[in-house]
């Protein structure tokens, strides 16, 4: 998969599927599946490194987790997530931290918000580097939204949204990450462009879907009311330990079979 690819997938009816990796040994299990694309968020600042929002993330921390993921998934497509205000202080060091991300691995970055960034990202795609949108709920605007909070619910707050989608479009990102919107806006947003939505808490008249792993696997106590737990993966990880513990305490661990026998 290409940074083309996700104009013609949405032309021909075909569904996109991401998810949020941050590590090389889920990155080798993702590649074992039929999982689309990969999204090296800067959510890894709540999930790994348990903050409150994703405003800690350096480029340092973006950097080192694109690494690894791509140690992980040597063929797959993988979008790197530019954190807060590194693309914020003027283009030259917006083409440097997307520089940098490339060549940490990623095929593309992923930015927050329009406003202001129009000639950034103009500037980026022109100089080689995917750029992939977001806007909704923006998590880096965390301060300036009031929290995680839906958006586009009033009739302004969905023209303005449906304007800046376009924008983001005519700047020539080649895909749009839509948060937390209702799914009837979603749907208009997705109709109005010829790069997919990708959205998440947007609904199902998008053209794909991202959801954090952790979220899916049912790793956190998160569980947002968008978010489809696939597994229980906290209760498989938590009997597994407490067996370890278990198995530790009886001798039955290590085995014979386990020990180095002179």
């Amino acid at each position: 998969m290409t940074a083309p690819d996700f104009p013609k997938w949405k032309k021909n009816n075909r569904k996109i599927s991401m998810v949020t990796c941050y590590d090389a040994t889920f990155a080798a299990l993702i590649g074992r599946t039929a999982v689309d694309c990969v999204l090296v968020g800067d959510s890894c600042a709540m999930v790994v490194y348990g903050e409150k929002t994703t405003i800690p993330a350096t480029m340092e921390t973006m950097i080192r987790h694109t690494e690894a993921v791509r140690n992980g998934l040597p063929d797959a497509f993988i979008v790197a997530d530019m954190p807060f205000l590194s693309f914020r202080k003027g283009a030259s060091r917006a083409i440097d931290s997307a520089g940098s991300l490339i060549r940490a691995g990623a095929d593309a970055v992923k930015l927050e918000g329009v406003s202001g960034n129009e000639r950034m990202i103009a500037h980026l795609v022109g100089s080689g580097i995917p750029v992939m949108g977001h806007l909704g709920l923006t998590p880096q605007f965390y301060h300036s939204l009031g929290g995680y909070k839906v958006q586009g619910r009033d009739s302004g707050a969905a023209l303005k949204l449906k304007a800046d989608a376009l924008r983001l479009e005519e700047s020539g990102c080649f895909a749009l990450v839509l948060e937390c919107v209702p799914e009837s806006l979603a749907g208009e947003i997705s109709r109005s462009l010829s790069i997919p939505v990708i959205g998440i808490g947007a609904g199902r008249e998008v053209d794909g879907q991202v959801l954090v792993l952790h979220d899916l696997l049912g790793l956190t106590g998160f569980n947002p009311r968008f978010a489809r737990r696939y597994l229980d993966g906290a209760t498989l990880v938590k009997d597994a330990l407490d067996g370890y513990c278990r198995d530790v305490a009886s001798g039955a661990f290590p085995s014979e079979a386990e020990a180095f026998i002179s």
